[in-house]
């Protein structure tokens, strides 16, 4: 069984997290390949190979989707719902990482499906820890799904 590389798509519309968040997952996994999305509707475009991304392979899934909430154009709610509604992306991860500390942002996430929730450390060594422990387990220590639970039923 042939693993594809890791790639993650990132969905972020602040630049400082963006960055902190993809140079701590380089310095720890060098190979991996981080699609950035700077809002909602430019990650639902990448998933579904739409827009442009249209050449994209719709084949090569991301090993995680790390999703803020609080997103320009489409919410990350939106995001997540239309991700695990789709059978074929339904069986991504996704991590939510967000700043909410609303208690029905978490219960929403967990009914759309998340894989996780994590609030977004405000200390960046934090951060960058959390970010390394997330990739750690979602790259490393998780079992990635196989290629034909992406296949549509």
């Amino acid at each position: 069984m042939k693993q594809q590389a890791a790639h993650i798509l990132l969905v972020e519309d602040d630049p400082a997290d963006a960055e902190l968040t993809t140079r701590s997952l380089q310095h720890y996994e060098k190979n991996l390949r981080i699609v950035v999305a700077r809002d909602g509707a430019e990650a639902l475009d990448y998933l579904f190979c739409r827009g442009k991304f249209a050449a994209r392979n719709g084949r090569e899934h991301p090993s995680v989707v790390m999703l803020d909430l609080k997103l320009p154009r489409v919410s990350g709610h939106d995001v997540l719902k239309a991700i695990k509604e789709d059978g074929r992306t339904r069986c991504i991860p996704v991590i939510v990482m967000t700043s909410s500390n609303h208690e029905e942002d978490l219960r929403e996430c967990y009914q759309r499906g998340a894989n996780s929730f994590v609030q977004k450390p405000v200390e960046v060594a934090s951060f960058r820890d959390a970010v390394t422990l997330l990739g750690n387990y979602w790259l490393r220590v998780n079992c990635a799904p196989p290629a034909a639970a992406f296949e549509v039923q």
